[in-house]
């Protein structure tokens, strides 16, 4: 799960943002034999790969499983659970935490439900619940909708993770804020934390358990998954085994990560039991003599798709697909703030493989290493033997094309009602068109360059991602990028988040910035030539807006500070709102004042500063609304 200010100012790609950063030296390169996959072979390669790529991502350790033809394969522990101790990664008793990865757990138990007729997919949410979820223009909100990521919710970031802080109440969380729909439910892919805790919680009223007795009794106990566990804080049994978190190898340990959503991301486990995991849903739902799903359950979860787009991967009911060399992958990827997590099954090759990274590493390289692992194995033992994809597409028209698809975009995973908006004006995904009609992505200092294959369907140059645009009368209305379009897909900024509204933005800020420092200058030039009248109040007026709106975005840079280390933003976000709300406000206030009476007697300087003054505040103030600076709500 993804959390919190740094991944969100990345476009909320923090969900699997390594992907999208350049293949390290260590990863391997597509063969054209495959090497055969058995426990000698792969541990060896696992030996020789993974101590180095610690190092090098700056990870102090991790664990990997690889499960085959039901049974585990290799599961190993790299690195160490506690750096000043020199623990060791076990994989049978080392806890990390998978975080997103924990809604298959979620998923499994709607569908243990649903195969005893106790749910409906497609049946409206609110009769199993006891608070109501309001519909979108009369269109009820589903099961099937919150399973696929498509409930049109906003995102929801405050409080979802803290430290070492006493366990939450499920229901209380749910009802004391209910995101406000961005798109009609079941059109638009938009992953959500809330709507997957919001069938947590339907799993716990309509079972008559607690959500975490539901999963231990039902999912947990018959996989003999007896080091896992959704509660928070850890059970004492289970302490002592919990790795640390490090934001990167040598800085400390960050505590126990408390997410607010559990049935979102809080489980805890040890890779030894989640190979048992993979295995249960290789094997058609049985594990050992136990059987938590029925065969035909499991097909559905893994074949039933949701496409955004045509010639993209989607997603299942709660496994999101993602191909890599022409094989078929199911799975779910997961980071809380400290741990990075994949889990990926191969259904047609009876393989499974699991990594977690218990930091973020050396500029995000955990993130990644993951990523890396994953391809890594497939090129080596599941290679691509398809035939190089023939263009259909001649130059002339893939430079109009690309030309086409070039601009600004956001993200479908958002919020537009809190002033987390103001990320699609200070930090859009950009598409640039390159010279040979190519296409080019910019993001966290990595380059994707994709080449299009057909009309307005892209692959990616020297990796394995695609992405396809979807295009009416000759206009882009949004595109996906292969693995994340089963949780969010891309827009074109709207005018307000625009290039030129970040314009107009900054050449305002620049405006209030000179007008604050030159009015001690101004002060001294007075005294120093004799003149005693003072300043009009017109003058002095949007002198002090132009100080405020300074010390307003003092106080907003104290948010986005405490958003990033966790804190509580309970004082400074309302004090933040109110000091803009006076800032900008009273300065358009104060630069009317003062433009009735300059650009009715004033000579030219003074008009033109009058009207510098105006358009400095109207633009404040109409940006300041649009993304809710000005505003009394307290949560993003």
């Amino acid at each position: 799960m993804k959390t919190l200010f740094k991944p969100l100012c990345v476009l909320a790609l923090a969900l699997c943002a390594g992907t999208l950063l350049q293949r390290p030296a260590w990863a391997a390169s597509p063969t054209a034999a495959a090497h055969e996959l058995n426990a000698t072979d792969a541990e060896a390669w696992l030996d020789g790969l993974m101590p180095s790529a610690l190092h090098q991502a700056g990870v102090p350790g991790a664990v990997v499983v690889l499960v085959k033809d039901g049974k585990p394969l290799v599961q190993k522990g790299y690195g160490y659970s506690d750096w000043a101790k020199l623990t060791p990664v076990n994989p049978e008793r080392t806890l990390f935490r998978p975080g997103s990865t924990s809604k298959l757990f979620t998923w499994t138990a709607v569908m243990q439900l649903v195969e005893q007729g106790k749910l409906d997919l497609d049946a409206d949410l609110n009769q199993y619940i006891d608070f109501k979820i309001p519909s979108y223009n009369g269109k009820a909100l589903t099961l099937r909708h919150v399973m696929t990521h498509t409930t049109g919710f906003e995102e929801v970031a405050r409080d979802l993770l803290t430290y070492d802080t006493p366990g939450p109440d499920l229901g209380s969380v749910l009802k004391r804020y209910i995101p406000p729909y961005l798109y009609e439910p079941g059109t638009t892919p938009g992953y959500s934390n809330y709507a997957t805790s919001l069938a947590g919680y339907i799993v716990q009223r309509v079972s008559g358990q607690p959500f975490d007795d539901y999963i231990e009794q039902h999912i947990f106990k018959p996989l003999d998954m007896k080091n896992a566990t959704f509660r928070q804080p850890l059970p004492k049994a289970l302490e002592a085994q919990m790795s640390q978190g490090y934001p990167a190898v040598g800085e400390k340990p960050k505590g126990f990560e408390v997410i607010s959503m559990p049935p979102a991301g809080s489980l805890s486990a040890t890779g030894a039991d989640m190979g048992h995991f993979m295995i249960a849903f290789l094997q058609q739902g049985k594990y050992g003599e136990n059987q938590i799903l029925k065969p035909e359950t499991v097909q559905l979860m893994h074949t039933k798709l949701t496409k955004p787009l045509p010639d993209l991967l989607g997603i299942g009911l709660g496994f999101y697909q993602q191909d890599i060399n022409g094989h078929r992958v199911v799975g779910h990827g997961g980071d809380t703030v400290l741990f990075h997590t994949d889990l990926l099954i191969f259904p047609d090759d009876g393989v499974g493989l699991y990594v977690s990274v218990n930091s973020g590493g050396t500029e995000g390289r955990g993130k990644w290493l993951r990523d890396r692992v994953f391809e890594s194995f497939a090129d080596r033992y599941l290679p691509d033997q398809r035939p190089a994809t023939k263009p259909e597409v001649d130059e002339t028209t893939a430079k109009q094309h690309a030309q086409m698809l070039a601009g600004a975009y956001r993200t479908t995973r958002r919020e537009d009602s809190t002033f987390l908006s103001l990320l699609a004006l200070l930090s859009p995904l950009r598409v640039q068109a390159t010279e040979d009609g190519k296409v080019a992505i910019d993001l966290a200092g990595s380059r994707g360059v994709f080449h299009e294959v057909k009309p307005f369907f892209w692959e990616e140059e020297h990796g394995k991602r695609r992405l396809q645009a979807k295009v009416e009368n000759g206009r882009v209305l949004n595109f996906g990028l292969e693995p994340y379009e089963f949780a969010f897909i891309f827009e074109p900024v709207p005018a307000l988040a625009g290039t030129t509204a970040l314009v107009l933005f900054c050449a305002s800020l620049a405006t209030v910035v000179l007008t604050s420092l030159l009015w001690p200058v101004a002060a001294v030039l007075r005294r120093r030539h004799g003149i005693t009248a003072k300043p009009p109040m017109p003058v002095s007026a949007v002198r002090w807006a132009s100080v405020l709106s300074l010390v307003a975005l003092v106080l907003w840079g104290v948010v986005v500070a405490g958003l990033d280390d966790l804190k509580d933003t309970t004082l400074s976000l309302p004090l933040a709102q109110i000091v803009t709300l006076v800032a900008f406000v009273g300065g358009l206030l104060a630069a009317l004042w003062h433009a009735k009476t300059a650009l009715r007697e004033g000579g030219l300087a003074s008009r033109g500063l009058a009207l510098a003054w105006l358009a400095t505040f109207a633009v404040l103030v109409v940006l300041g609304i649009a993304h809710h600076m000005i505003s009394f709500n307290q949560w993003y």
